[in-house]
């Protein structure tokens, strides 16, 4: 229940089409390091907008986190405050 409404709380994205490059050209050592370089930038590139969705995700994860626990928080503050309340009544009324 509780992981259902954390998920619906998630905005929802596209899913973005993957880029796969090319299979490894072959030919001479130079275009073969221009190729390993093209495709460990397009490997940096791909995992730096991974961790930021990730980031992303941990912050609106926190965000409801805090927002639930302050409402937990105040429910339970106002039952203590009833309590209390029924107390101090009942000492009131007894002799």
């Amino acid at each position: 229940m509780k992981r259902d409404v954390v998920v619906a709380a998630l905005p929802r994205t596209t899913p973005k089409r993957v880029v796969k490059l090319s299979p490894k050209p072959p030919a001479s050592p130079m275009s073969d390091l221009t190729w390993r370089l093209e495709r460990l930038e397009g490997q940096m590139q791909k995992l730096s907008e991974l961790v930021r969705d990730h980031a992303e995700d941990m912050d609106r994860l926190v965000r409801i986190v805090a927002e639930n626990s302050d409402i937990l928080r105040r429910q339970l503050l106002r039952k203590h405050h009833e309590k209390v309340r029924v107390r101090k009544h009942l000492r009131e009324i007894r002799p």
